[in-house]
């Protein structure tokens, strides 16, 4: 029997329409444009409409790979949501999808491990494929930071954005496509430097709570962007020297896409040239687990990614989580 591979053979996105300028938050706290971009690369980020929640972006991004490819709602036999900001601490956004889209067949389960949410989802699905007990998963990162984001920080709110994205897996017996490697890291001891301090069983919800702003995110910034840099480029590199690949064989590095500076160390150290680095973050900001399958969309849509081709993907995220996939791209489905 042939060895069994996931593939990753559609891809869809979906940004909210209401755009935050640096200029808007000029007007919201100390801040300007030229210090935010200078710091982190971003210029703008979406936010979702006013009662929109997580649900609704994975289901408007799963429509649209769904409009683009003619798979059905009743093909697909797992959902696997990547999210730090569910709908409710219960049901899971993913059972909420399910039904929205009619999934009648499909089971599935939210997964946190935060910015690293979508590599994680995206192994585990996999793993699913590759044991042949299921036929197509749907991998979605989706995240509304802006309900968790506190826009009297200007440490954090200059960061974070809005926005879903998905995947759909399929097992495939060719070796040109499909997931090839990963290198996956937890570090507990890092806990203590970006969280959400309450909302949890540790720290119940409560007029205290509530009074502290503690259910808003909380970042060592300097901290983070150290373990970041770091954790990216060394797990990157890493995945192309233990597949004897250089960055000379790769046909886009998709990064996590948090800041800038971040991104240009793991691609110096990777060798690569500017031109295969996907970058977005201009645009949309950090959207969480949402940042990997955004740019793999626009990847494929600015021609930068074709099926056959390698790509890296990276992370790193709260907990401290972090990690690189390495994959063939394609099959891509089309309609």
């Amino acid at each position: 029997m042939n060895k069994t591979r996931a593939a990753i053979t559609a891809v869809a996105k979906y940004l909210p329409e209401r755009v935050l300028s640096n200029t808007d938050l000029e007007k919201m706290v100390e801040t300007n444009d030229e210090w935010i971009v200078s710091r982190t690369g971003i210029r703008e980020r979406r936010l979702v409409a006013e009662g929109q929640a997580t649900s609704d972006m994975a289901i408007a991004a799963i429509n649209q790979l769904f409009n683009d490819t003619g798979v059905t709602a009743d093909e697909i036999d797992i959902i696997i949501v990547a999210t730090v900001t569910p709908d409710y601490m219960f049901p899971a956004t993913a059972a909420l999808i399910q039904k929205e889209i009619g999934a009648n067949r499909a089971w599935g389960f939210d997964l946190s491990a935060a910015c690293s949410g979508f590599l994680f989802a995206l192994q585990t699905g996999a793993s699913f494929i590759e044991s042949r007990t299921a036929k197509k998963v749907l991998v979605v990162g989706a995240d509304t930071m802006s309900a968790i984001t506190d826009y009297t920080d200007r440490n954090t709110c200059i960061l974070f954005g809005d926005a879903a994205g998905v995947v759909l897996l399929e097992p495939t017996e060719d070796e040109n496509y499909g997931l090839i490697d990963q290198m996956l890291y937890v570090d507990g001891s890092g806990a203590d430097a970006l969280y959400q301090a309450a909302g949890g069983s540790r720290l119940p919800a409560s007029a205290e709570t509530v009074a502290k702003r503690q259910h808003f995110i909380y970042q060592d910034g300097r901290t983070v962007f150290k373990k970041a840099a770091e954790g990216m480029a060394s797990a990157s590199t890493a995945i192309l020297n233990r597949n004897n690949i250089s960055g000379d064989d790769i046909a886009i590095f998709v990064p996590h896409q948090a800041n800038k500076r971040i991104i240009d160390v793991a691609a110096q150290r990777m060798g690569l040239s500017p031109d295969k680095v996907l970058l977005n973050i201009d645009k949309y900001g950090n959207t969480t687990a949402a940042t990997i399958p955004v740019g793999l969309k626009e990847a494929v849509e600015d021609g930068r990614l074709k099926d056959g081709d390698y790509a890296v993907l990276a992370a790193f995220g709260a907990g401290y989580t972090w990690g690189s996939i390495l994959l063939k791209w394609g099959p891509t489905r089309s309609k």
